[in-house]
């Protein structure tokens, strides 16, 4: 009985396993950039040229984390650093964003920052303790 409850245990975390991989793998640069910029055009009240630049923006960031994360799944070293090229990533990106929005676009952008932060630490996501 117990060699099947762990038989069980083992395949349930297999299959949790493999299904997380998956995601990482449909990882589709093109498709977060747009996401992105839909969310925050609605968020901030973008006009057209700004949706364009934040668009640009946001493809040049998600590719530049997919490459991020293709090289930490490949075994691509210490997990530190690679936090840090992520976090000094997202502060460029911020930057840039700071030329293309309005002041209060740009606060609102803060908050939204904040707002998605937050749901992610109630996901189980980055930012909760370890």
């Amino acid at each position: 009985m117990k060699k099947l409850g762990f038989l069980v245990l083992f395949a349930i975390l297999f299959a949790t396993v493999g299904m997380a991989q998956n995601r990482m793998s449909d990882f589709d640069p093109k498709e977060m950039a747009k996401r992105q910029t839909d969310e925050l055009t609605k968020a901030l009240s973008l006009n057209k040229d700004q949706e364009k630049k934040v668009l640009d923006l946001n493809l040049k960031a998600a590719e530049k984390m997919s490459a991020l994360r293709d090289e930490a799944m490949n075994g691509g070293g210490d997990r530190d650093a690679m936090r840090e090229k992520m976090m000094n990533s997202r502060e460029e990106q911020n930057k840039e964003m700071k030329k293309i929005l309005t002041e209060a676009q740009y606060k609102k952008y803060e908050k939204y920052l904040e707002e998605r932060r937050g749901g992610m630490r109630g996901q189980g996501g980055t930012g909760g303790q370890r």
